[in-house]
């Protein structure tokens, strides 16, 4: 092969290698959450078009951004491991569940949390004071049975209440339903649902009927805030759309301070998005709670972590918080 040829060959390999990275990001993004004020941040994203707007910002200009909602983090992530879903988000545990099991192929970690909140076990079980007053007439509703945060938020309590080795005690009682749906059907005196492990606004949306009552807090069983959202995605991911990725983190991060800036202006965003027909006050209130938090930064992750690890549910234990996480998160104070 003359110098010519050679050339030739190596300015069309080199061309080729430039293209192919040109088309690592990607052209359409996908995103999904699920139901709930707890999920405002990327509501927020969504509706002002943000990442759109950092990935313009970065060289990508005509990122179109789709979003879908989902009843649980399980299904979720099945739509990642399939690659029809490009950032999940849900609870703390089922991102620890995939965490763990995709360590070495498609190393999942989260890319930042959401929010820290507490959950509330609400029920219209009059005679039930503590959890170990259920029986099996009791039928306690969550997003996901087994893994979902409140699912394993209630085995934590059931290691509590009924000690070592009876995490599993009250899963028997348990039944995987969306937020939306659980809260009807807890409203409904012809349901068998005597009780929602659910989030807000639901829980709050519960505790205002007649008959219904907290029978567990989140933060009780936890011994203080923790984070209640994360958002997700694979190494692989990651590492092909550096841009992309790079946007959605600013999109979040404004998302963020916009509904830390204006409370008001947040309530009134969420009830535009979501039709949600509670009055502006409630949605206020639910905002305005101290221990209702929208911030990036993890909370008590390693609580569930640990307890995951001791009871089997995963075969992995990280050494710190930061294991769970991208680079880019490992700069806040997390725990």
């Amino acid at each position: 092969m003359n110098f010519k040829s050679l050339w030739a060959v190596s300015l069309a390999a080199a061309l080729a290698c430039v293209a192919g990275h040109a088309r690592a990001e990607v052209s359409e993004l996908k995103v999904a959450q699920q139901y709930g004020i707890s999920y405002l941040p990327m509501m927020i994203m969504e509706d002002q078009k943000l990442i759109e707007k950092y990935a313009k910002e970065a060289g990508v200009p005509s990122l179109e951004v789709s979003w879908s909602k989902f009843a649980g983090g399980n299904v979720m992530n099945d739509a990642l491991l399939s690659n029809s879903l490009h950032f999940a988000s849900g609870g703390v545990a089922p991102l620890i569940t995939l965490w763990a099991k995709t360590r070495g192929n498609y190393d999942i970690k989260a890319a930042a949390a959401l929010n820290s909140m507490p959950l509330y076990l609400v029920t219209r079980n009059a005679n039930a004071k503590t959890i170990k007053d259920l029986t099996e007439r009791d039928k306690i509703a969550l997003p996901a049975v087994k893994v979902s945060i409140q699912a394993v938020t209630l085995q934590m309590a059931a290691e509590q209440a009924f000690g070592p080795g009876q995490q599993n005690k009250l899963d028997p009682l348990t039944v995987t339903m969306s937020h939306p749906d659980a809260m009807t059907a807890l409203l409904s005196s012809n349901s068998e649902i005597t009780g929602h492990f659910g989030s807000p606004p639901f829980q709050g949306y519960e505790l205002e009927n007649p008959g219904m009552h907290t029978l567990l807090n989140s933060y009780q069983v936890l011994g203080g805030p923790a984070t209640f959202n994360l958002v997700w995605t694979t190494s692989k991911f990651r590492t092909e759309n550096p841009k992309v990725y790079g946007a959605f983190l600013k999109a979040l991060d404004e998302a963020t301070a916009l509904i830390n800036k204006d409370k008001g202006w947040a309530a009134d965003a969420y009830l535009r998005m979501s039709k949600d027909k509670a009055k502006r006050e409630t949605i206020l209130k639910i905002l305005n709670d101290p221990e209702v938090v929208y911030t990036t930064t993890p909370q008590n992750i390693l609580k569930y972590v640990n307890f995951m690890h001791k009871i089997g549910s995963i075969k992995a234990s990280p050494a710190s918080w930061k294991d769970l996480f991208f680079p880019e998160a490992h700069n806040a104070a997390g725990s």
